[in-house]
Protein backbone atom coordinates (compact mmCIF):
# COMPACT_ATOMS: atom_id res chain seq x y z
CA UNK A 1 0.00 0.00 0.00
CA UNK A 2 1.64 3.24 -0.99
CA UNK A 3 1.34 6.81 1.39
CA UNK A 4 -1.55 8.23 -0.65
CA UNK A 5 -3.26 5.06 -0.07
CA UNK A 6 -2.58 4.54 3.63
CA UNK A 7 -3.71 8.60 3.75
CA UNK A 8 -6.91 7.94 1.94
CA UNK A 9 -7.33 4.54 4.33
CA UNK A 10 -7.12 7.08 7.09
CA UNK A 11 -9.74 9.65 5.42
CA UNK A 12 -12.37 7.05 4.76
CA UNK A 13 -12.06 5.88 8.68
CA UNK A 14 -13.31 9.00 9.74
CA UNK A 15 -14.93 10.82 6.79
CA UNK A 16 -18.37 11.06 8.14
CA UNK A 17 -16.75 11.88 11.55
CA UNK A 18 -17.83 15.30 13.07
CA UNK A 19 -15.02 17.93 12.48
CA UNK A 20 -13.62 15.11 10.36
CA UNK A 21 -10.56 17.39 9.51
CA UNK A 22 -8.85 16.68 13.43
CA UNK A 23 -9.36 12.71 13.76
CA UNK A 24 -8.26 12.17 10.34
CA UNK A 25 -4.98 14.35 10.88
CA UNK A 26 -4.94 12.31 14.30
CA UNK A 27 -4.88 9.35 12.28
CA UNK A 28 -2.30 10.34 9.97
CA UNK A 29 -0.25 11.58 13.15
CA UNK A 30 -0.37 7.81 14.67
CA UNK A 31 0.36 6.15 10.98
CA UNK A 32 2.83 8.13 9.80
CA UNK A 33 4.02 9.95 13.10
CA UNK A 34 3.52 13.45 11.47
CA UNK A 35 1.76 14.88 9.04
CA UNK A 36 3.56 16.19 5.41
CA UNK A 37 2.65 18.90 4.15
CA UNK A 38 2.64 16.53 0.42
CA UNK A 39 -0.67 15.56 1.63
CA UNK A 40 -2.59 18.96 2.25
CA UNK A 41 -3.31 18.85 -0.80
CA UNK A 42 -5.27 15.58 -0.84
CA UNK A 43 -7.05 15.91 2.46
CA UNK A 44 -8.42 19.36 1.23
CA UNK A 45 -9.23 17.86 -2.01
CA UNK A 46 -10.92 14.52 0.12
CA UNK A 47 -12.92 17.11 2.46
CA UNK A 48 -13.48 20.20 -0.05
CA UNK A 49 -11.78 22.43 2.35
CA UNK A 50 -9.25 24.66 1.32
CA UNK A 51 -5.43 23.77 1.27
CA UNK A 52 -5.07 26.94 3.61
CA UNK A 53 -7.69 26.07 5.74
CA UNK A 54 -6.03 22.58 6.30
CA UNK A 55 -2.34 23.97 6.57
CA UNK A 56 -4.01 26.56 9.07
CA UNK A 57 -4.96 23.51 11.73
CA UNK A 58 -1.79 22.08 11.09
CA UNK A 59 0.40 24.75 12.14
CA UNK A 60 -2.24 26.20 14.44
CA UNK A 61 -2.43 22.63 16.90
CA UNK A 62 1.32 22.00 18.37
CA UNK A 63 0.49 18.16 18.47
CA UNK A 64 0.52 17.97 14.93
CA UNK A 65 4.34 17.93 13.87
CA UNK A 66 5.19 18.58 10.11
CA UNK A 67 8.28 16.44 10.25
CA UNK A 68 9.38 13.40 11.46
CA UNK A 69 10.09 12.85 15.34
CA UNK A 70 13.47 11.64 16.32
CA UNK A 71 13.55 8.00 17.47
CA UNK A 72 13.46 9.06 20.98
CA UNK A 73 10.76 11.63 21.82
CA UNK A 74 11.72 13.39 25.45
CA UNK A 75 8.61 15.87 26.91
CA UNK A 76 9.27 17.78 29.65
CA UNK A 77 7.17 18.66 32.01
CA UNK A 78 6.75 22.50 32.21
CA UNK A 79 3.84 22.33 34.88
CA UNK A 80 3.49 25.04 38.31
CA UNK A 81 4.92 21.38 40.40
CA UNK A 82 8.00 21.02 38.00
CA UNK A 83 8.65 24.37 37.67
CA UNK A 84 8.73 25.08 41.55
CA UNK A 85 11.53 22.03 41.98
CA UNK A 86 13.97 22.76 38.98
CA UNK A 87 12.12 22.20 35.52
CA UNK A 88 13.05 25.13 33.94
CA UNK A 89 16.97 24.23 34.96
CA UNK A 90 16.57 21.46 33.31
CA UNK A 91 14.68 22.66 29.99
CA UNK A 92 17.39 25.28 30.26
CA UNK A 93 19.73 22.12 30.05
CA UNK A 94 17.83 20.43 27.25
CA UNK A 95 18.31 23.19 24.94
CA UNK A 96 21.62 23.82 25.21
CA UNK A 97 22.68 19.68 24.76
CA UNK A 98 19.75 18.78 22.96
CA UNK A 99 17.71 20.86 20.82
CA UNK A 100 15.30 23.57 21.14
CA UNK A 101 11.59 22.80 22.42
CA UNK A 102 9.79 21.30 19.52
CA UNK A 103 12.62 20.86 17.38
CA UNK A 104 14.74 17.76 16.12
CA UNK A 105 18.62 16.96 16.63
CA UNK A 106 19.53 13.92 15.58
CA UNK A 107 17.67 10.92 17.15
CA UNK A 108 16.12 13.09 19.53
CA UNK A 109 13.01 15.27 19.61
CA UNK A 110 12.68 17.91 22.57
CA UNK A 111 9.23 19.10 23.22
CA UNK A 112 7.06 20.12 26.60
CA UNK A 113 3.91 19.39 28.53
CA UNK A 114 2.22 21.48 31.16
CA UNK A 115 1.52 18.17 33.07
CA UNK A 116 2.65 14.58 33.25
CA UNK A 117 0.64 13.58 36.45
CA UNK A 118 3.65 13.16 38.05
CA UNK A 119 3.93 16.29 40.19
CA UNK A 120 5.02 14.67 43.59
CA UNK A 121 8.19 13.61 41.69
CA UNK A 122 9.46 16.95 39.81
CA UNK A 123 10.79 17.66 37.65
CA UNK A 124 9.35 15.02 35.20
CA UNK A 125 10.38 14.03 31.52
CA UNK A 126 8.60 11.23 29.31
CA UNK A 127 11.07 9.26 27.22
CA UNK A 128 9.44 7.52 24.46
CA UNK A 129 6.33 7.04 26.93
CA UNK A 130 8.10 5.59 30.01
CA UNK A 131 7.64 8.71 32.98
CA UNK A 132 11.02 9.62 34.64
CA UNK A 133 10.62 11.73 37.71
CA UNK A 134 13.46 14.07 40.22
CA UNK A 135 15.59 14.26 37.52
CA UNK A 136 18.84 16.06 37.40
CA UNK A 137 20.10 17.21 33.99
CA UNK A 138 22.54 14.40 34.35
CA UNK A 139 20.12 11.89 35.05
CA UNK A 140 18.28 12.75 32.13
CA UNK A 141 21.06 12.90 29.48
CA UNK A 142 21.11 9.10 31.10
CA UNK A 143 17.92 8.66 30.68
CA UNK A 144 17.91 9.76 27.34
CA UNK A 145 21.37 8.01 26.39
CA UNK A 146 19.69 4.47 27.52
CA UNK A 147 16.94 4.67 25.31
CA UNK A 148 19.05 5.97 22.28
CA UNK A 149 20.59 2.39 22.93
CA UNK A 150 17.17 0.41 23.38
CA UNK A 151 15.82 2.17 19.95
CA UNK A 152 19.68 1.28 18.20
CA UNK A 153 19.52 -1.87 19.13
Amino acid sequence: MDVADRVLAVIEAHRHDRGALLPILHGLQAEFGYIDQSVIPLLAKELNLSRADVHGVVTFYRDFRSEPPGRVTVLLCRAEACQAVGAEELVAHAERTIAKIGQTAGNVTLDQVFCLGNCALGPAAQINGRLHGRLTPHELDAAIADQTREESS
